[in-house]
């Protein structure tokens, strides 16, 4: 469960977006086209000390992937991965690191996956009353095909930089940066979304063991 406060932030979500995605190598060159907001969802920390939420921006006809997670310090060893700072009327100064590079979010994304929960459910509380939060993507998380074989999924080559690559103790994790939105076929355990408009769905991420 994600609770979300009603608060100001300073820059705004976007703002960092707009900013920071056009200085990476993997951002669509579309000339001065405005980034759109898509939609996005959260995953849990279990210690809840880190905010953990995926962004689905549209950039002309390209729709990117962008985990960010928001921290109360700043992650040590992960100076070259702060996107921004933003000051949060409830929480204070938050730090935003790219998700990608941040040990919380992949521990989230490979749990998620291999379980077969997906999202975070999020919601407000009013006067300690909980307002549940529509959701505006629809994630699916496949978990372990039960009792098959792991296939490969789609692999880029080395200079592919659309897919992020995440190496835990015990499984590769693959994140794609931009989505393919003709659908890709990819063996489970996996991770989806279609939203409003993309009902095939779409390729977020997947999940290879280490040998």
């Amino acid at each position: 469960m994600a609770l979300i406060y009603h608060a100001d932030l300073h820059p705004d979500k976007m703002e960092i977006l707009a900013s920071w995605l056009p200085t990476t190598s993997w951002f669509p060159r579309a000339g001065e086209l405005p980034l759109e907001r898509v939609g996005s969802f959260r995953f849990d920390d279990p210690d809840g000390d880190v905010g953990i939420e995926t962004h689905l921006v549209a950039v002309g006809a390209n729709v990117l992937q962008v985990p960010l997670t928001y921290r109360g310090a700043p992650l040590e060893g992960a100076e070259q991965y702060l996107i921004s700072t933003m000051e949060h009327s409830v929480l204070g100064r938050r730090w935003v690191y790219d998700g990608c590079a941040d040990p919380v979010y992949a521990e989230a994304l490979a749990v998620s996956i291999l379980s077969g929960q997906g999202q975070a459910a999020q919601y407000f509380l009013n006067d300690g009353v909980r307002e549940d939060i529509p959701e505006n993507i629809s994630v699916v998380a496949s978990g372990l095909p039960d009792g098959e074989e792991l296939a490969e999924g789609p692999q880029p080559g080395p200079d592919d930089l659309t897919v992020a690559r995440i190496r835990t103790e015990n499984w590769d994790l693959s994140v794609v940066r931009i989505l393919e939105l003709g659908g890709e076929a990819v063996a489970d355990p996996s991770l989806t979304a279609t939203w409003n408009g993309q009902d095939v769905p779409v390729l977020l991420a997947w999940a290879l063991p280490r040998g």
